[in-house]
């Protein structure tokens, strides 16, 4: 079954401790943390300590999704703070390779994301050194924004090409994820769906996380 991902950008972060613990409770698999430094994408969120703060309340896999520049500078504080699995942009690292080597050196998964425009030839040399890939369905900096239909075929081809690997490699995506657009991403291929407001956002969150992993979707009421 599809691991949802809840972004704790979502979440209420007056009592982010609270709120870890309720999506975790309520079935979440992963907890995404979106880090973002104004310059890859147009907002600022947050960084290691944030990380830290979550690490201390939760207990299943932190997904960090960093988006910013040389995330070679950073990856070791990320991973230091609590990390379980450290994503860099494609688009945001010169030595891809280097990165990669230095994510998996210290012991922990690494990942590849791709914007929505960006092609999966991108990844040609570096499948081999990938624990998950990353295929954002929005254009990232912002949340709320609607579902990119045409990345469907790229979460197919990623999907190929993860099943002719050796190792296990994770398909995730991230961006306008709902009850309608979750089903087409798992049928496409995906393995890993981020979903900020439609967690976060719901009074039931149970009902929530459940209500993602369903394939095929269930029939609309008359």
């Amino acid at each position: 079954m599809v691991k949802i991902a809840p972004s704790i950008l979502s979440a209420d972060f007056s009592h982010l401790g609270r709120e870890v613990q309720e999506v975790e409770g309520s079935g979440a698999d992963w907890l995404h943390l979106d880090v973002m430094d104004g310059r890859v994408v147009p907002n600022i969120t947050m960084g290691p300590l944030v990380v830290e703060a979550v690490k201390k309340e939760s207990s299943i896999l932190l997904d960090a999704h960093l988006m910013i520049e040389e995330p070679e500078k950073h990856v070791e504080a990320f991973i230091k703070a609590g990390a379980d699995l450290v994503t860099v942009h494609v688009e945001a690292c010169i030595h891809l390779h280097r990165v990669l080597d230095k994510i998996k050196e210290s012991g922990v998964k690494a990942g590849v994301a791709l914007n929505p425009a960006t092609p999966l030839v991108q990844l040609e040399y570096v499948w081999n050194q990938v624990d998950l890939v990353l295929l954002m369905s929005v254009n990232p900096g912002f949340g709320g924004q609607k579902f990119i239909p045409e990345v469907l075929s790229k979460i197919e081809e990623a999907s190929r090409r993860a099943k002719s690997l050796k190792q296990p490699v994770e398909i995730q995506v991230d961006g306008g994820i709902n009850s309608s657009s979750a089903p087409e991403a798992i049928k496409a291929g995906a393995t890993v769906l981020v979903a900020g407001s439609s967690v976060f956002g719901q009074k039931d969150r149970q009902k929530a996380i459940q209500a993602l992993k369903m394939y095929p979707a269930p029939p609309k009421k008359v």
